[in-house]
């Protein structure tokens, strides 16, 4: 079994998305590529209320759409 340290890289694996393609879909839909390596490491998991965070959400929706999954498949617990 084939352990991920984040979700994003889990949804990934499932679409055969390698770390470079991710960090080129989400450039093409305008996020910053430190921006782009924070969500593939996982850092946004760290927010509990996303509501305080509305540019940390904008950027889970483009990761969404790179993924090709709803939002909610990202946000923890």
């Amino acid at each position: 079994m084939t352990n991920y340290s984040t979700r994003v890289q889990e949804l990934a694996a499932r679409i055969n998305m390698s770390y470079d393609e991710f960090i080129g879909e989400m450039r093409k839909l305008g996020c910053s590529e430190p921006t782009a390596i924070k969500i593939w490491r996982g850092e946004y998991e760290q927010f509990q209320n996303f509501n305080d965070n509305n540019v940390q959400l904008s950027n889970l929706r483009k990761a969404a759409v790179v993924l090709k999954v709803g939002t909610g498949s990202l946000l923890p617990g």
